[in-house]
């Protein structure tokens, strides 16, 4: 009988590292107001980034691509994350993230560009951001990005 149980709870366990796998769990937030919060203590920027993890390729690249580097791990350290997924499949998130997500993007987000990573002040004042990614593997505009406005 345990090894049944077993069974029936290993898709959990699996969905359950995929979710982790998609946001570092020691940096990225995914509540604004906890970020901005954050932000006021710390005398940091915000970066936001907003992505559709379950249907959006460019995002799913720069993933790799950025996220995954040392370079930006060590740029990271000046900021506080703030992971934004807007997935298709709505499963993906609780109803209230998805909706406080759906909320964001409306706020920050008004264009509906996948990826955007959107810089804002710990007041939650916009400073920068650059939106898309070519997929090509040049990340130069990005590391820029978070180098400027640090």
């Amino acid at each position: 009988m345990k090894y049944v149980i077993l069974l029936f709870m290993l898709p959990l366990f699996i969905t359950a590292q995929a979710d982790y796998d998609s946001v570092d769990d020691t940096k990225w937030l995914t509540d604004y107001d906890t970020a901005i919060s954050k932000a006021k203590k710390q005398k940091k920027n915000v970066l936001v980034y907003f992505t559709g993890s379950d249907w959006c390729p460019p995002c799913k690249m720069l993933k790799t691509d950025l996220f995954d580097t040392n370079e930006f791990q060590e740029l990271a350290d000046n900021y506080i994350l703030l992971y934004v997924d807007v997935p298709r499949n709505k499963d993906l998130l609780s109803e209230k993230q998805f909706t406080r997500n759906k909320e964001l993007l409306t706020k920050l987000n008004k264009r509906k560009v996948f990826p955007l990573l959107k810089v804002l002040d710990s007041k939650g004042k916009e400073i920068d951001e650059i939106s898309g990614y070519s997929m090509n593997g040049v990340i130069d505009s990005h590391l820029r990005l978070l180098k400027n406005n640090k």
